[in-house]
């Protein structure tokens, strides 16, 4: 196998049996402001994420002006923003003077600090900083960018949003160039918010990612309201969850509205939780917590009227009631029991026990 089952992220083994990694992507959050982007730091901590990441692009190295004003259409979310593409770009990029600072805030929150990197010089800034990178799903044909962050020694996790199956395989066989830490996200990358967006989510692609890579760590990246389709995805296998953070849906800002906040956060990472838990192993057998139910609502056989030592067992002697003591004979023995003789006296409404007959 040409890669990891199990990766860690700063100390945190992420494999088959362990619960899922919540990334709060906080990317534009921050509005520009080193206080705000502190504080949503530690919200995400409070509200239950594993790591807190960013997005660290410059305008001029990740969109071309000229390009989005020649683009007639197509521009999705981004025709409701109240500047052009690039000066919104410009407006929220992350400070890389910031770094150090973030850095630590993140350490003295006991939050992972991650970020995607949009350009060369932003892995080598970051890399003394975070624990695993981040590849937006924008940049999945970008292979010699793709083979560049996975050159870092750090775990490698990949959206796959706005992707054929082809275009996984490309960046996937990249990324293994050089790594063997990868973990490939299902994305679905309409940031519009709408209630239609559902149908679109493809959980099931998790499946088909299995069978294509058994055992390779997978996730999701998503922008959808609600805990839907992380609560599926959990349940198809999915081990890092990525979902935008915000403090408030309501601020001007281009990821603020479909983003979580500190309250629907909370409660997503509880629901998982929950659900993670009632997954289990996949042994079928009796639980720890249901071997009282055993006896109060299963049945076992019971005499119909009061027999002596000696007395053979015939068929309207028995008949099947609740409870059944450990130890009782079930039901689906009762054939193998009649004709058979008591050793002890018996009154009727007793439970029936093996060493209570012979032959």
């Amino acid at each position: 196998m040409r890669y990891d089952t199990s990766i860690i992220i700063n100390g945190r083994t992420i494999d088959a049996g362990s619960p899922a990694y919540f990334i709060a992507d906080i990317a534009a959050n921050h509005d520009g402001d080193l206080m705000k982007a502190k504080e949503l730091i530690w919200l995400a901590k409070e509200a239950g994420a594993d790591a807190a990441k960013f997005q660290h692009f410059k305008a001029e190295n990740i969109v071309s002006d000229y390009g989005f004003r020649e683009l007639k259409s197509a521009l999705s979310h981004q025709s409701e923003w109240q500047k052009s593409v690039f000066d919104t770009y410009k407006q929220y990029e992350c400070n890389r003077d910031w770094n150090e600072e973030l850095a630590l805030t993140a350490k003295e929150a006991e939050i992972d600090f991650m970020t995607t990197p949009y350009d060369y010089e932003a892995i080598m800034m970051l890399d003394r900083y975070i624990p695993a990178y981040k590849i937006g799903s924008g940049d999945i044909t970008w292979t010699e960018f793709i083979e560049e962050i996975s050159k870092q020694d750090k775990p490698v996790i990949l959206a796959t949003g706005a992707s054929s199956l082809e275009d996984v395989e490309r960046a996937v066989e990249a990324a293994l160039k050089y790594t063997r830490q990868l973990v490939l996200l299902q994305c679905n990358t309409n940031y519009t918010g709408e209630l239609e967006n559902f149908k679109y989510i493809n959980l099931k692609v998790l499946q088909s990612y299995a069978l294509k890579y058994p055992q390779m760590i997978l996730g999701l990246s998503d922008h959808t309201a609600g805990h839907a389709t992380v609560l599926g995805a959990i349940a198809l296998g999915a081990k890092v969850i990525e979902k935008h953070f915000t403090d408030d849906n309501y601020r001007v800002g281009p990821d603020h509205k479909f983003s979580m906040n500190p309250t629907t956060w909370r409660e997503m990472v509880d629901r998982a939780r929950e659900l993670e838990a009632s997954l289990g192993d996949g042994v079928k057998k009796v639980e720890d917590n249901e071997k009282n139910t055993v006896i109060i609502q299963r049945r076992c056989l019971r005499l119909t009227r009061d027999l002596e030592i000696g007395d053979v067992i015939r068929e309207d002697d028995v008949e099947a009631l609740r409870p059944a003591p450990e130890d009782s004979i079930e039901p689906h023995y009762k054939n193998g029991i009649l004709g058979r003789r008591l050793t002890v006296q018996k009154v009727k409404g007793d439970a029936l026990y093996m060493q209570d007959l012979v032959e």
